[in-house]
């Protein structure tokens, strides 16, 4: 039963009900202050079916078995086992409720992640990963109420590599619209998605009405089945009553399911006379018209999204081939060298930064992952991952926090193989260098052949066309200069096409004279033509000047805010006035200013010291 690919969405009706609040239940029918709720399925197993059965009775098609705490830290000095502990709580629901489906329900652990606390990412997957095995006989797994997306990534992928099991995944959210972490609806949607999930939901958070539009955002950002289990109200300071009853409860749930969620319960402060009112509103029948799901070329980390729906720069100076600086910094772990140089790109306004490690001497599927960490720690902005080994690759895909992409895949059959199955793995975008086996066409037709063979490979993994950016190659015009027209020919089809193009422009003016000159204007050639991702020194004036220029000029800058914003001058009857020094931002905007700001103490130490 648990492996059937419609558990949540089942065809022969339109809602799956889930229960109601379990904690909520223990404490009105006698659990002692300060008692451990999961050791009740061994101590006092009566009350908890009592609960479970009472659900069942009200409606629910899914009862969540008493483990939402039930955690290796948790339970470590009780005198019992996870395993014994789990065991008991599925055992609980398939005595109580055995027409109902049993859900292994994980919770949050109870410490933060780094960089907020102390718990490494590992150690989150290896603590999830023993709930997971202890429940491997539920009929499915939730995940509930995480506030943290890397924590959320832990759980996931520890229930996805030790269980088949189907997985709904479900964050709470504040009153602003964020987890407490700071990640938006969006970011959660897209992320999980990729990442594999089942099923995605809201649950906690306030009440009902104040989900809905968030529901909405998820709605919009998945194509998989989207559930709402949130309390009944806010609870009362003085007696911990919830504020709604269980018709207001259902009235302010029903616009979510109007709009698409099919899956639907409570959480804190309901009980199953709110699932018995829930239940008995959908059989009253709903008039459903789902917000469409918005596919579209997008990355992000946990904070921020990135759209590509207009010129998106990738930062290119998180690579240490030619510099040496960076390459003693790579060999000394030097990592503040590296998060200087991510902020001075972040703050010269890239959107993406590419992030390649490989040097000699380096162990990159070692150095990768710290190295994303460290970066991830600081900087907001996704991150494209570059390399040419697919065990960095991985390693790093692994504990980067959001939707990233993977620079780069080529049309050869090995490479494809090797890279692409990581990234359907893990939900990333990913580039695709239109050269195969032959190297590096030498027109425009073959660059397109190219870029269809990965096209095509890529959809053969379930990956989304929108999910690959394609690479037309930019060779140097002191050697081949036919050959940028030939480039920007290939960008223009492609673009027509609405496929993403990305480029290392740079590469366009090697071994000549100005090369600022040659590789801005070349840049604002391939923007007219369409590329969209271009890989820059975005800390380069003539580069800044292009960009912001072309985001005028193609209307994607509205009137023109961020160009006047970014001018060194300001311009009013045809004169020309500097601004004075007192109109500058006090904080420069420099590496050590930013740390500051963000309030990384260690950092700023460091590049104070520098």
């Amino acid at each position: 039963m648990s492996n059937k690919p419609d558990l949540f969405h089942p065809k022969d009706k339109p809602f799956v009900i889930l229960d109601g609040s379990m904690g909520t239940m223990l404490q009105k029918r006698g659990m002692k202050p300060g008692a451990i709720p999961e050791l009740l399925n061994i101590t006092d197993s009566d009350l908890v079916q009592s609960v479970h059965r009472d659900y069942a009775r009200a409606g629910s098609d899914i009862v969540y078995a008493n483990t939402f705490g039930a955690n290796p830290d948790k339970l470590a000095g009780t005198g019992y086992s996870l395993e014994d502990v789990i065991q008991a709580a599925i055992h609980n629901v398939r005595e109580a409720a055995p027409d109902c489906l049993c859900a292994l329900d994980i919770g949050p652990l109870g410490q933060l992640l780094e960089p907020l606390g102390t718990l490494s990412f590992e150690e989150a997957y290896e603590r999830f990963a023993a709930v997971v095995k202890a429940g491997k006989n539920a009929d499915l797994i939730v995940i509930e109420t995480m506030a943290d997306l890397y924590e959320t990534k832990a759980a996931l992928l520890a229930a996805k590599e030790h269980s088949d099991l189907p997985v709904l995944v479900s964050m709470t959210f504040q009153e602003d619209g964020r987890t407490f972490t700071g990640t938006t609806p969006e970011i959660f949607a897209r992320t999980m998605t990729g990442l594999g999930a089942d099923c995605l939901g809201i649950n906690c958070s306030a009440g009902p009405d104040t989900l809905v539009p968030l529901l909405k955002e998820v709605l919009a950002n998945t194509h998989l089945p989207v559930a709402a289990k949130p309390n009944a109200g806010l609870p009362d300071p003085r007696d911990g009553s919830y504020s709604l009853a269980d018709a207001d409860f259902v009235k302010g749930i029903l616009p979510a399911l109007e709009a698409g969620v099919t899956v639907v319960g409570g959480c804190c402060g309901t009980t199953p006379d709110t699932i018995r009112a829930l239940s008995a509103a959908i059989g009253q029948g709903i008039d459903v018209s789902r917000i469409p799901y918005e596919e579209k070329s997008f990355v992000c980390s946990a904070l921020q999204g990135v759209t590509v729906d207009g010129v998106r720069p990738i930062g290119e100076r998180l690579n240490p081939t030619g510099k040496k600086r960076f390459q003693q910094a790579l060999k000394d772990r030097d990592f503040t060298y590296l998060v200087s140089q991510a902020l001075e790109q972040t703050e010269a306004g890239a959107a993406i930064l590419d992030l390649n490690v490989g040097a000699p001497g380096i162990d990159e599927v070692t150095l990768l992952p710290e190295a994303v960490k460290r970066i991830q720690s600081v900087v907001d902005v996704p991150l494209q991952l570059d390399s040419s080994n697919p065990r960095a690759l991985e390693a790093a895909l692994r504990v980067y926090n959001g939707k990233p992409s993977v620079n780069s895949v080529s049309a050869e059959a090995e490479k494809l193989a090797a890279v692409l199955p990581l990234v359907q793995r893990y939900g990333a975008a990913v580039v695709g260098l239109a050269l195969d086996e032959e190297g590096i066409p030498q027109s425009a037709q073959k660059r397109l052949e190219n870029a269809q063979k990965i096209l095509d490979a890529c959809r053969d993994m379930g990956i989304s066309e929108k999910d690959v950016w394609i690479d037309c190659l930019s060779l140097t015009v002191s050697a081949q200069q036919e050959q940028a027209m030939e480039t920007l020919n290939a960008i223009r089809v492609l673009s027509e096409r609405g496929i993403q193009t990305t480029l290392g422009v740079s590469n366009i003016s090697f071994g000549l004279p100005d090369r600022p000159l040659l590789t801005s204007t070349f840049l604002t050639m391939a923007m007219t033509a369409g590329l969209r991702l271009p890989i820059v020194n975005v800390n380069s004036a003539p580069i800044r000047n292009a960009l912001d220029a072309f985001l005028v000029l193609s209307g994607q800058d509205e009137n023109a805010e961020h160009f006047i914003a970014a001018s060194p001058h300001e311009t009013g009857e045809g004169v020309s006035k500097e601004k004075t020094p007192e109109a500058a931002d006090p904080t420069d905007g420099s590496p050590l200013s930013q740390a500051i700001r963000k309030g990384l103490k260690e950092t700023a130490a460091e590049l104070a010291g520098d």
